[in-house]
């Protein structure tokens, strides 16, 4: 199985991992993949929006440059913050940049305060799904270097060049659970879905990839073309074991990638945690 971690909040004080630390122990310690957040406000539980919080190309960009061989990506990107051309080209040079390492992350967005705030228009639910449906039809054609004329029903394009082209393409995770929109955009169109780790014995989990095989059997996808990621917190001071058991048990419901988060910045404790017991997961 799996596992990654998710940089919800940013270092704010000498008690946390520095970022060059986190990618670094990421990198060296076997973790798949460091997600960041795709915010410009800072959200999450118990903060404060002036609290630390960095724009996510920028960063993973600069966290390419301080890694070798552990994957990057948004988690997830709202699909009205950046023109799709612009978005596919941000994943493209990460890609380029970081030696073939770059997810596309992406989902329809919903925070529609922090829109507010930042003056970033957020058009109605509907239009969102249409324009995330548009940007991973365009994402496909631009990865493969199809560079011909193409109007969607929110996205247009004269000519959307993409060079360099990537030389393998860029894998796509869509985020979300949504069973009428989201789950058949996952079948239809990515590479890596992304639940969520609910507290109810398995019974949402469960129905969520059995609603995504219905969608795969209907489009004649098999289903298991699409990596089942699902993300969950790392409990306060919670061991190594702890945490192994509690991921196996996510691995039985179906879960083949596990992304964590922390209820406050990543700590060196934390991260040799997660290290250990993703550690313990695969032996």
């Amino acid at each position: 199985m799996r596992v990654s971690l998710s940089v919800t909040q940013f270092p704010a004080s000498t008690e946390h991992a520095p970022l060059e630390r986190i990618v670094r122990v990421a990198d060296e310690g076997g973790i798949d993949t460091v997600w960041v957040a795709d915010h410009l406000v800072q959200y999450a539980p118990g903060t404060e929006p002036t609290d630390p919080h960095l724009e996510a190309y920028t960063t993973l960009g600069w966290l390419a440059g301080r890694s070798e061989r552990v994957r990057l990506g948004a988690m997830v990107s709202p699909v009205a913050f950046r023109p799709a051309t612009l978005l596919i080209k941000a994943v493209s040079t990460l890609d380029a940049l970081s030696g073939g390492r770059a997810w596309l992350g992406i989902g329809a967005g919903y925070h529609e305060q922090e829109a507010a705030q930042m003056g970033i228009p957020m058009p109605p639910p509907a239009e969102r799904f249409e324009r995330l449906e548009d940007t991973l039809q365009l994402a496909h054609r631009m990865f493969a270097g199809d560079d011909s004329p193409f109007a969607g029903r929110r996205v247009r394009a004269e000519r959307p060049l993409n060079h360099p082209i990537p030389a393998r393409r860029p894998r796509i995770l869509v985020g979300g659970a949504g069973e009428k929109k989201t789950l058949p955009l996952v079948a239809r169109y990515a590479d890596a879905c992304n639940l969520f780790d609910i507290p109810d014995g398995g019974v949402t989990l469960r129905h969520k990839l059995e609603v995504l095989a219905r969608e795969c059997e209907a489009i004649g996808r098999p289903r298991e073309e699409i990596e089942t990621t699902v993300g969950t917190a790392l409990f306060p001071d919670e061991t190594p074991d702890a945490f192994a058991e509690r991921r196996a048990g996510l691995g039985e419901l179906g879960a083949e990638h596990i992304g964590v988060i922390t209820r406050t910045p990543w700590t060196d404790a934390d991260l040799s945690r997660l290290v250990e017991g993703a550690r313990l997961l695969a032996a």
